[in-house]
């Protein structure tokens, strides 16, 4: 009951600070990496420590799958992220960009921002003040400028592999993890 009280508390304050970040012209990675912890990571990590907690599991390996939850979800999220932005959208099942259209602060536009030149960076800000017509496109091109599509797959794949490390330090016979290596990877590379 704990857990879920906590779970709740954490989601409700997460939702709470993506509300208050789209009111503040600067928001950096770490504020952004800890507001998609609460509002996603402990969602799935308190899912996973529940069914760890009734199967009997040992604290250890109930912390340990609540990390690859939290893991796993910052790298679900960086691929939320990164197909609203270059995802297909007849796979994505909707237009891509509503982020931009929205100056929603995503991991691709914090990063645009924290690593673009002194003329990308202008012309970011002045997209992000307008609403023309072809914005999308032209913060799609700055995002790409910024190799914001890069580092975006890069971190992904960092958050998913340090994920499975929690994973495998799990103590159970490794054919009991392959379900959660299977979720965790259809997880990171759906393209919807």
């Amino acid at each position: 009951l704990q857990l879920f009280n906590t779970t709740a508390r954490e989601v409700c304050e997460g939702q709470q600070l993506d509300m208050d970040f789209e009111k503040e012209a600067n928001v950096g990675l770490e504020a952004y990496l800890h507001m998609i912890e609460l509002k996603t990571s402990v969602l799935l990590a308190a899912s996973l420590k529940m069914g760890a907690v009734l199967g009997g599991a040992g604290e250890r390996n109930q912390n340990l799958i609540y990390e690859f939850g939290k893991k796993l979800g910052l790298a679900f999220q960086v691929q939320d992220d990164y197909l609203d932005a270059f995802g297909d959208p007849a796979k994505f099942g909707k237009q891509v960009g509503g982020d931009i259209l929205a100056n929603k602060k995503t991991f691709l536009l914090i990063h645009a921002l924290e690593t673009a030149s002194g003329n990308q960076l202008k012309e970011l800000n002045a997209q992000l003040q307008g609403n023309e017509e072809r914005k999308v496109e032209k913060v799609l091109q700055l995002f790409r400028d910024c190799h914001v599509d890069d580092w975006a797959l890069e971190l992904k794949n960092k958050f998913l592999d340090e994920a499975l490390a929690h994973l495998d330090d799990i103590a159970v016979l490794s054919k009991r993890k392959e379900p959660l290596k299977e979720l965790a990877q259809f997880l990171v590379q759906r393209e919807y």
